[in-house]
């Protein structure tokens, strides 16, 4: 796993564009597209705001969700609806490649299918998406995998989450997001740095220490984690 520290949020949304637009001429050179993933939450709406100013051709880039409330697919709650304002709307991405997670059926187990179903359309058989971005909650939460949630043990590649501030989610699975090509962490709001430190020593204790850490990125501006350290920026 590697760290790296920023002085503030704004400098490390800014590198974690540029890190994603990095994997992206590496993916396409290598297999001419690039699969991503995105977390939702406020954390990374400054990265969606600056990857539109990135060296990336969007007709081979493939969008997908990381997770998503179970709401009205109109309904401002979505996670979607970030990416659509801040992202979508700045850059040429064909519409087909864009796969929002399916909310509006009534169905949440059939939605969790029908978004497996895409995925595996889209990836192919070995299902493994070039880069997922992530988040992390201060009860050490990353995409919608809870702290004792029953899902967290599933083998699906995507999964219903259970109630968490007022809404069960779809949330891509612990072994779809561990056997992505990269995993990008992006840790920028305050009262996390306990929860960041757990996720550096590899807890297992908690969804996010369970992620593999094999090609893994963390970009952040907490204090450090680790005590007695004294912070290297990047």
């Amino acid at each position: 796993m590697n760290i790296h520290a920023f002085v503030n949020a704004d400098e490390g949304a800014i590198a974690a564009a540029g890190y994603i637009a990095a994997q992206f001429r590496l993916a396409v050179s290598a297999r001419r597209r690039f699969t991503l993933a995105l977390s939702g939450g406020t954390s990374p709406l400054r990265m969606f705001d600056a990857l539109t100013g990135e060296t990336i051709r969007w007709e081979h880039v493939h969008l997908f969700q990381v997770d998503e409330r179970l709401v009205p697919s109109d309904s401002p709650e979505r996670n979607f609806a970030r990416v659509r304002e801040r992202l979508l709307a700045h850059v040429d991405i064909p519409p087909g490649q864009v796969y929002a997670m399916p909310v509006e059926l009534d169905d949440p187990k059939a939605a969790a299918k029908a978004y497996a179903a895409t995925l595996r359309r889209v990836l192919g058989a070995d299902g493994v998406l070039d880069l997922v971005h992530l988040g992390l909650g201060a009860d050490g939460h990353t995409a919608s995998l809870l702290p004792d949630d029953a899902a967290l043990e599933s083998n699906a590649d995507v999964i219903v989450s259970r109630p968490y501030q007022g809404f069960r989610r779809l949330s891509l699975s612990l072994p779809l997001i561990s056997a992505a090509r990269e995993r990008l962490w992006l840790v920028t709001d305050t009262g996390k740095s306990r929860a960041l430190k757990s996720l550096i020593d590899g807890d297992r204790t908690l969804p996010a220490g369970r992620v593999a850490r094999d090609n893994a990125t963390v970009f952040h501006s907490l204090p450090d984690p680790i005590p007695g350290r004294t912070p290297v920026y990047s």
